[in-house]
């Protein structure tokens, strides 16, 4: 706080003596000093049981075809290119692919620095507005995908998980990795009967790694789903994963007739959605953290 001091002593005498290039120099170092607190401040937020874990990313696209698959894809796009920028890793663990474009739903574990505690704010339906690339009249339509973020489990966390609830299937690839791929079963699913819970991964050759996986998410899901039912939103959660459509949306990105990405839970704008969805979404996620430290 003494730089800041000093600094503001300075942008002062500056003001005075009408220093116009102090005043600008000042103007500078102001800033960034008040961005450096910031980022102090954000980290602190970071501080809950599960923050600091890698996660795993879900996105699943809502009625619609092939504009919500599309939509889904862009989102993909959208966290691995923020990962990205995070200097972070993003691994596809499973993926189906639209008909004739985009994705149906796919999982990603991102791994890096605190990434379940930027991303868990992150769960819930994300909407489009656009005119359709797909639609020879050109017309405006909206889309829909959902998003859930689960933390990627370290050993000292224990769950128990047992045989008869649940059941494993086994089928092939769909995705890249030739001939093999297409020839083998590899790719596990595996089904909590009690939860209803659905995890699957297809990534890799081996149906033995593939089935680790699965387990691992399972884990990682059954925990998070125990900490939701002790959080005073779970009924609300539950109840918006239940229709990725209207009335359940968290965030807006408007391309046509106008140009805007808006948080429904907490009215932050920006004006340029091409960089919201070129990964700048920083603002987001510290909003979110800003907003759930204010409420406890």
């Amino acid at each position: 706080m003494n730089e800041l001091e000093n600094v503001e002593q300075l942008f002062e005498l500056a003001t005075r003596e009408n220093e116009l290039q102090v005043i600008k120099d000042c103007e500078k170092k102001i800033s960034l000093i008040l961005n450096q607190i910031k980022k102090v401040e954000v980290s602190c937020f970071l501080s809950q049981e599960n923050d600091h874990l890698d996660t795993y990313l879900e996105i699943h696209a809502g009625a619609g075809g092939t504009e919500s698959q599309d939509w889904a894809q862009m989102l993909r796009r959208m966290y691995s290119k923020w990962t990205e920028k995070k200097g972070g890793k993003f691994q596809i663990i499973s993926e189906h692919k639209g008909e004739e474009a985009g994705v149906k739903s796919c999982t990603l574990k991102i791994s890096g620095s605190y990434m379940y505690g930027w991303l868990k704010s992150e769960s819930g339906v994300h909407r489009l507005v656009r005119i359709s690339p797909f639609d020879s009249g050109a017309r405006r339509h909206t889309s829909f995908a959902s998003v859930w973020v689960y933390p990627v489990l370290d050993d000292s966390i224990k769950i128990d998980i047992q045989e008869k609830d649940i059941r494993i299937d086994t089928y092939r690839s769909s995705g890249a990795g030739g001939q093999h791929v297409n020839t083998t079963d590899s790719a596990v699913r595996i089904t909590h009967i009690p939860t209803s819970i659905v995890v699957q991964c297809q990534n890799e050759r081996s149906q033995h790694k593939n089935k680790e996986t699965c387990f691992n998410m399972l884990k990682a899901r059954l925990y998070r789903y125990e900490m939701q039912k002790k959080e005073e939103a779970s009924e609300n959660l539950a109840k918006s994963k239940t229709d990725i459509g209207w009335g359940h949306q968290i965030r807006s990105y408007v391309l046509q007739p106008y140009q805007l990405v808006k948080d429904l839970r907490n009215s932050l704008e920006n004006t340029d959605p091409e960089s919201v969805l070129n990964g700048d979404i920083d603002d987001f996620l510290e909003a979110a953290l800003y907003e759930k430290k204010g409420k406890k």
